[in-house]
């Protein structure tokens, strides 16, 4: 949905379908006319309401295969006042179930798969938008996770070299469709990218470095000094603030650092991660009802010897006893109106943080509530109807910003 702000356009929100197990088109096509026209119903009941678009790599190859597929979806968005403006092309495959862990990252921006597969939905975007809107956007994993990099000497290399193929490819599509299509690297615990100072390094001394500027320019068949303008059109960041928040990031410190490299952020992520003020033995029964295996939640502590990362819960929880008083940070999407969760407290003070600046100074055009993690949240937190729980956390984020 457009976001009014009075004086300023505060963008698009959606939240992002991926909450939705499904990885066939048949298997998401079903969870969407199911949940879609519901939550519209409660959030956006007389104006158009934008959709936040999961696709995997097997439904995206299934909806470029049968035009029919394609041309059923767009008549439900047109029959129901939706429209797609953002894709979450970060889970390649399966998302839901047990065993997903570090397997969300494959294949990782240094295999052709990764690069094929965002073409793909690059395309099924600008073939999806609206015709008003100027551009969509794409999130995606940063680069790589961090421990499979550091394991291949050829990773940096990989990584960038089909980066710039990409941007190339967003921008012959953008040539010949009109429509601008921009990838928004998303930096998360335990990756190449972790933090908003990464991927300001990766930008300035890899993406943006001489070497860089002239492939690219062969690449688009223009000269270096152009090639940098086309990669800060197609190339930006997508920022969740639960990321940022379990690595301590203070959210006025980070969005001036970016600012200042002018990165943009093509993407701003809306969720909430879980805080841990002082740490203990006697939270170990609590934590343990978050260690599910589905998702990797990574741990960030701070203590008296600075940050110390794990990259598992359950791995912290091995080292629980001599992290006593020490504050935790877990990657455990929760509502984002969830306060407190037993002892521990929701960090949605830091996407409050965020969206105080975005009212004053828009800082992207499309937010995303994305709480893909309430299947497996402790069945004490997620009473509601899963309807009805988006609603609210949409409901809480357009609050903050009248």
């Amino acid at each position: 949905m457009r976001l009014d702000g009075g004086d300023a356009a505060l963008g698009h929100l959606c939240y992002c379908s991926n909450i939705h197990p499904g990885e066939s088109w048949d298997q998401t096509r079903s969870a969407l006319g199911r949940y879609l026209p519901a939550v519209k119903a409660r959030v956006s009941p007389d104006a158009p309401f934008g959709v936040g678009l999961r696709l995997s790599a097997l439904a995206a190859q299934q909806l470029e295969r049968q035009a029919d597929l394609l041309a059923e979806f767009r008549q439900f968005l047109t029959r129901h006042g939706l429209y797609v403006f953002t894709i979450n092309g970060f889970p390649y495959g399966r998302f839901h179930g047990a065993g997903v862990k570090q397997q969300v990252y494959q294949p990782d921006w240094r295999r052709t798969e990764r690069l094929e597969y965002s073409n793909r939905l690059a395309v099924l975007l600008a073939g999806l938008m609206p015709p008003e809107l100027s551009w969509g956007s794409v999130s995606t994993v940063p680069g790589a996770f961090a421990a499979d990099a550091r394991a291949d000497a050829d990773s940096a290399r990989a990584i960038l070299d089909n980066l710039l193929h990409h941007v190339a490819f967003l921008q012959r599509l953008h040539l010949e469709s009109g429509r601008c299509i921009r990838l928004a690297l998303e930096p998360e615990p335990a990756c190449l990218l972790e933090t908003s100072a990464d991927a300001v390094a990766f930008f300035e001394d890899r993406l943006l470095s001489p070497v860089a500027m002239e492939q690219l320019g062969r690449l688009c068949r223009c000269p270096p000094r152009h090639a940098e303008t086309l990669l800060r059109r197609h190339l930006g960041l997508c920022l969740d603030c639960c990321h940022a928040a379990v690595e301590f990031e203070d959210p006025d410190d980070s969005l001036n650092r970016l600012e200042a490299a002018g990165i943009d952020i093509v993407k701003l992520q809306l969720s909430a991660g879980l805080r841990l003020p002082a740490v203990g033995p006697e939270h170990r029964a609590l934590l343990r009802d978050f260690a599910e295996d589905s998702y990797l939640h990574q741990v960030v502590q701070r203590g008296a010897g600075g940050l110390r990362r794990f990259d598992d819960l359950p791995a912290a929880l091995d080292c629980l006893d001599e992290a006593a008083g020490a504050e935790w940070r877990i990657h455990f999407h929760v509502p984002l109106w969830a306060g407190q969760l037993g002892a521990m407290a929701g960090t949605g003070d830091f996407v409050a943080a965020v969206l105080a600046r975005h009212r004053s100074r828009p800082i992207s055009d499309h937010l995303e509530v994305e709480t893909y993690s309430w299947s497996v949240l402790p069945a004490a937190y997620r009473e509601a109807e899963l309807a009805d729980a988006i609603a609210r956390e949409l409901d809480w984020v357009k609050e903050r910003l009248r």
